[in-house]
C-alpha cells in the first residue's frame, strides 16, 4: 500500500473528486478511509488558511475496493471564521457516506484541558502488536491495566490502544488531521463488543463473537489541536449505551506527552446470533 498515496484525490468536475481504496482483509473498504478521503475532498474547496476542527459522518452502505470513490463537495457556506462543506461519497450502487466537515481561520485564545491522559498504562513499546493492516501501527494495552478513565471511574468496555501511521507523514496538518480520522474508526466496535462481552461474563471476546455482525452507523471527530500522527498517540474509548442494537462509544485521544489533541464518538451497529433452540 502507497502510504503517500492513500488520500489522493484527482479533479472531476466542478467540487468533484475520484479517489480509490485497497481491498482490505475483511473484503471491501475501510470507512475511515473514506472519511479520511472525503475530509480531505472538502478541504480541497476551502481556502488553506482554514483547518477542519470537527466532522461527523454517517456510513450508508459498505463500499467496494474494486471501484473509484466519486466525492461530491457542496459548499453549504463560506464565513470569516468559519466554512462548511457537505460530501458525498458515491459508487454504483449508490451513495456509501455522507459527512459534514467544519474548519476554522486559526484564534489565539486561553487553552485548557479538563481531561487528563489516564495515568499508569504501559507505553506502545511495552504493549503487543496486533494490527490488521501495513499502513499503521497498532498495540493495545492489556485489559489488566485498564483500572479507570478519563472521564467515567468505572468505564464499560473501556478499549485502549497506542497507533501511529506506518511510515514519516508530509509536514501538512490536513494530512494529520486526515490519518487521525482514519485512525479513529478502528477502536469504537472493540469497545462496544468488550462491554456486550462483559456484560454477558465473557472472557474470550475474540470466540464469543464469532458469527456476530458489526458495523459503523454514524463517527464524528473533533480535533482539539496539532497533530503528529507518525508519532505514538493513544486511543482511548468507553462504551456509554447499547441498546436496539446500537452501541455508543467516546474516546480522547492523547499524544505521548498527554496531550488532549482529539475526541471521537461514534455509534455502531453490533447483531449478535439468535440463540437456536
Amino acid at each position: 500500500m502507497d502510504l503517500g498515496a492513500l488520500f489522493d484525490l484527482s479533479d472531476h468536475g466542478p467540487d468533484t473528486f475520484v479517489g480509490a481504496g485497497p481491498r482490505y482483509p475483511w473484503g471491501g473498504l475501510y470507512g475511515g478511509q473514506i472519511v479520511a478521503q472525503s475530509l480531505r475532498a472538502a478541504a480541497r474547496t476551502v481556502d488553506p488558511v482554514f483547518e477542519p476542527h470537527s466532522l461527523r459522518a454517517y456510513f450508508i452502505r459498505r463500499g467496494d475496493h474494486t471501484e473509484p470513490i466519486r466525492f461530491e463537495v457542496d459548499r453549504i457556506r463560506n464565513g470569516r471564521s468559519f466554512c462548511t462543506r457537505r460530501v458525498v461519497a458515491r459508487q454504483a450502487v449508490g451513495a456509501i457516506l455522507n459527512l459534514e466537515a467544519s474548519f476554522q481561520q486559526p484564534e489565539q485564545t486561553r487553552v485548557l484541558q479538563p481531561v487528563e491522559m489516564p495515568t499508569g498504562l504501559p507505553g506502545p513499546d511495552d504493549c503487543a502488536g496486533d494490527t490488521w493492516t501495513t499502513s499503521f501501527q497498532r498495540r493495545s494495552v492489556p485489559e489488566a491495566a485498564l483500572t479507570g478513565g478519563p472521564r467515567l471511574p468505572n468505564p464499560t468496555g473501556r478499549v485502549a490502544v497506542w497507533m501511529r501511521v506506518a511510515d514519516p507523514v508530509v509536514d501538512d496538518e490536513l494530512v494529520h488531521r486526515c490519518w487521525l480520522a482514519y485512525l479513529s474508526d478502528d477502536v469504537p466496535t472493540d469497545s462496544v463488543r468488550r462491554a456486550i462481552a462483559s456484560d454477558e461474563g465473557v472472557d474470550d471476546v475474540d470466540t464469543w463473537w464469532a458469527g456476530s455482525f458489526g458495523a459503523s452507523l454514524d463517527h464524528t471527530v473533533w480535533f482539539h489541536r496539532p497533530v503528529r500522527m507518525d508519532e505514538w498517540h493513544l486511543f482511548d474509548f468507553s462504551c456509554h449505551s447499547y441498546g436496539g442494537a446500537r452501541g455508543v462509544s467516546v474516546g480522547h485521544v492523547f499524544t505521548t506527552a498527554g496531550e488532549h489533541v482529539a475526541t471521537v464518538a461514534q455509534e455502531v451497529l453490533i447483531r449478535r446470533p439468535r440463540p437456536t433452540s
